[in-house]
């Protein structure tokens, strides 16, 4: 056999072996499940710091840019992915939305996954401004949610479920959270990563544990 088949031979043998392979080294790749004690501290109250029961996001009940109820059963089955935002931020915000929208494009045939945007000025984001918000980034309602309601439970969501701002408060009038902060999470409501929703390399990262979160309930 002359040298140019044998190196066609390996070639197809490793491409073989690539596709037979990967898959089941994917498989092995589990992410971590996030406690309270795995979080930094600066992001979770110091009463749950030290709880040993299993965390998972609290029930919710909020209202989306079609004007329709939300809760947990709208993701059960689903993995998503949640952050916190609000319509006229000048600032971080249109970064976020801009690479939720291309995650949201990116994955918009695939029935498994989903989005989640809570407003941090649900006083402001009504059911109206979210619907022409969604609608200016071509948010698909039946896959990404827009969500408002009360600011004392999106704030206690954020601080308390989602780990997803480091400031301290009440939800109160005078509060207020800003956070880039992207929250995976899977089909039983727990945490599975925490990622820059600024950050061209870290939407790839998220990318990549969705892939490796999916496989995981796969038989």
């Amino acid at each position: 056999m002359s040298r140019k088949w044998i190196f066609v031979a390996f070639g197809a043998i490793w491409i073989v072996g690539m596709i037979v392979v990967y898959p089941m080294l994917k498989k092995q790749q589990r992410l971590q499940v996030f406690q309270p004690k795995d979080v930094n501290p600066e992001l979770v109250d110091a009463d749950m710091q030290r709880t040993a029961k299993a965390h998972r996001i609290a029930e919710f009940k909020l209202v989306d840019q079609m004007g329709d109820t939300i809760t947990n059963a709208v993701f059960d089955g689903k993995i998503y992915v949640a952050d916190f935002f609000f319509t006229t931020c000048p600032s971080i915000c249109p970064k976020m939305t801009a690479n939720l929208t291309e995650l949201a494009d990116f994955y918009k045939n695939d029935e498994d996954i989903m989005f989640l945007s809570h407003s941090v000025t649900p006083q402001i984001d009504s059911v109206e401004v979210l619907s022409a918000y969604g609608n200016e980034h071509g948010a698909d309602p039946t896959k990404w949610k827009l969500v408002t309601g009360s600011k004392k439970h999106i704030y206690e969501l954020a601080r308390r479920s989602y780990f997803a701002v480091t400031t301290d408060g009440d939800g109160g009038e005078s509060d207020f959270i800003h956070t880039e902060n992207f929250i995976l999470v899977d089909k039983e409501r727990k945490i599975r990563g925490f990622y820059d929703g600024t950050s061209k390399k870290d939407m790839d990262r998220l990318k990549n544990d969705i892939t490796i979160l999916r496989y995981e309930y796969e038989d």
